[in-house]
């Protein structure tokens, strides 16, 4: 629970971190405007909506604001099973106690020490515990190009489930309402439908191949997270160039962090548990299904044929 969490923080989540945290998704943020600004596809009173549900999306950092109190939990080093119990029914009390009162905007759905990040359409929140916003996610004191393709894509990914085939079905306020032009709607449809066949193209292995439709939220997720990682490091340069480094472009080096954090192996039965049951696509096709769509992954590592090229009509358009 928090008690632990509370430790993990003071031991692995300096304040420096939070800080480069927030400044990170506020760069994130701020691309996301500008690339709805800029969709060529969305209506003018479509996009008045999607800036109002960015304006109002909660964000929360590391830890809880305010940790909870475990002052009236009986703990014992000789007494296990006691230990057990009494947790278990200090946090029913804790729920029992919500039972006709406001909902608390400040809870958390998740410890620090989980490795793992979400969005939350009903109170349109997202949230990174700090054991996420760790190596190889998150290094204050790496090349920030790799910082922002790594955690910035995973953040950014997290933004994009607040707009994505179930996320955009909600408004800012968390409220389940269709905010869209029907025209916007169709053309989103038309778009996330061609995500979806290429991804039913993928065959990880002979008997097993990923189901665009059982994927389709992580993939639009997925995809736009790289664009605002890529872009938001580009506005953190502020006009200056990137530097290259090794060799690589401040491009290259934001796609390859965001490749980085998905590298995994499978064994080969629970590859094929995955694709029918998992609404993540197989890590490999998180790192190439986004970026084929991409413009500048094309440009950046000079791809113009290949197993994986796309034509620029063919590649999927959305945030």
């Amino acid at each position: 629970g928090e008690a632990l969490g509370r430790a993990y923080v003071t031991e692995y989540f300096p304040s420096e971190s939070k800080t480069k945290m927030e400044a990170l998704v506020t760069d994130l943020r701020s691309t996301l405007k500008i690339r709805i600004d800029n969709l060529e596809w969305m209506s003018p009173q479509t996009k008045v909506k999607a800036q109002e549900k960015l304006s109002k999306f909660h964000v929360k950092i590391g830890y809880p604001d305010k940790w909870k109190d475990y002052s009236k939990l009986s703990i014992r080093q000789d007494d296990l099973i006691g230990n057990i119990t009494h947790a278990q029914a200090h946090e029913w009390a804790e729920d029992i106690a919500k039972l006709g009162k406001p909902v608390d905007p400040d809870e958390w759905g998740m410890t620090p020490q989980t490795v793992n990040a979400y969005y939350n359409s009903v109170k349109n929140e997202i949230v990174f515990p700090a054991a996420i916003l760790q190596a190889p996610f998150f290094d204050p004191n790496a090349d920030p190009a790799v910082n922002y393709g790594a955690i910035g894509g995973v953040i950014g990914h997290e933004i994009i489930h607040g707009f994505d085939d179930q996320g955009r079905k909600s408004d800012g306020d968390g409220v389940l309402r269709d905010w869209w032009t029907a025209e916007d709607a169709a053309k989103f449809e038309v778009q996330a439908a061609k995500l979806g066949a290429q991804y039913d193209a993928y065959e990880p292995l002979p008997d097993a191949k990923v189901q665009g439709k059982l994927t389709m939220g992580e993939n639009i997720a997925d995809l736009g997270g790289i664009l605002l990682g890529l872009d938001a490091y580009r506005l953190s340069l502020k006009g200056a160039d990137a530097p290259v480094l090794d060799g690589f472009t401040g491009d290259q080096r934001v796609m390859l962090g965001w490749s980085q954090v998905w590298r995994s192996k499978y064994r080969d039965d629970a590859l094929r548990q995955q694709v029918v049951s998992d609404p993540h696509a197989p890590a490999s096709f998180r790192i190439i299904g986004p970026l084929r769509n991409v413009d500048d992954w094309y440009k950046a590592f000079g791809v113009t044929d290949g197993k994986y090229y796309l034509s620029p009509e063919a590649r999927v358009r959305l945030w």
